[in-house]
């Protein structure tokens, strides 16, 4: 999708009134979940950043943020390195050096499986031995209909298939999770910040709730 196209589908899709209510979940879902997985120390990149809702919440000692729109910029912090550049260029931005990889909501959206192996060895390339992939998205397996109603979802994947597509790039899978947050923020999450915070103590919740997996994979 061109730059473009792809800031104005952005701006269809997620309103300025529904912006603080993302980043406050965010917010939590960093400060009480993913932070276990990073050091205050680390390099972290965020593949195909959005609006800023992970790497604006993370700490980390560099923050580097990946998109195609160009829009994405305006709502980083001032400290955070931003690249406006393909997803498969990420080992032109960095190599060798990330402690972690993260990417949100955004495999489904590669146009195919050729791509996304172009985009694995990639993350390979960026992280350091031992660096982490962490990886949230959509689960077609608990989604099989309304996965499609997003007009840029191209790649159909379930916890299994992407747990595989990573093996076969030579990622180890240090932890997958076939439901773990809903689907969207719109309405399916508490904001409130005790009722999210309380959402991840209950893993009972997910079985529930949670339709995304996570996947937490390594480079050896």
């Amino acid at each position: 999708m061109k730059n473009d196209s792809l800031s104005d589908l952005y701006q269809i899709r997620f309103s300025n009134e529904e912006l603080p209510r993302k980043n406050a979940i965010w917010k939590i879902l960093c400060q009480s979940y993913f932070s276990r997985f990073i050091n205050e120390s680390d390099t972290i990149v965020d593949v195909a950043c959005g609006y800023g809702e992970f790497i604006n919440n993370i700490k980390a000692n560099r923050r580097i943020a990946i998109d195609l729109n160009k829009d994405a910029e305006k709502f980083l912090s001032q400290d955070i390195e931003f690249n406006l550049c393909e997803a498969t260029k990420l080992g032109s931005v960095i190599k060798n050096e990330a402690d972690v990889v993260f990417t949100s909501n955004f495999l489904e959206h590669l146009p195919d499986k050729k791509t996304l192996d172009e985009l694995l060895d990639q993350v390979m390339i960026t992280l350091k031995p031992g660096g982490k992939f962490l990886i949230l998205g959509p689960n077609l397996r608990y989604l099989p209909g309304k996965y499609w109603d997003y007009y840029d979802h191209h790649l159909g994947l379930t916890h299994l298939s992407i747990s595989e597509a990573l093996q076969l790039r030579g990622f180890k899978i240090d932890l997958c999770i076939d439901r773990f947050l809903p689907y969207t923020t719109k309405g399916s999450l508490p904001t409130h910040p005790l009722l999210v915070s309380l959402y991840l103590k209950v893993p009972l919740a997910w079985k529930l709730m949670g339709k995304q997996f996570f996947i937490v994979a390594s480079k050896p």
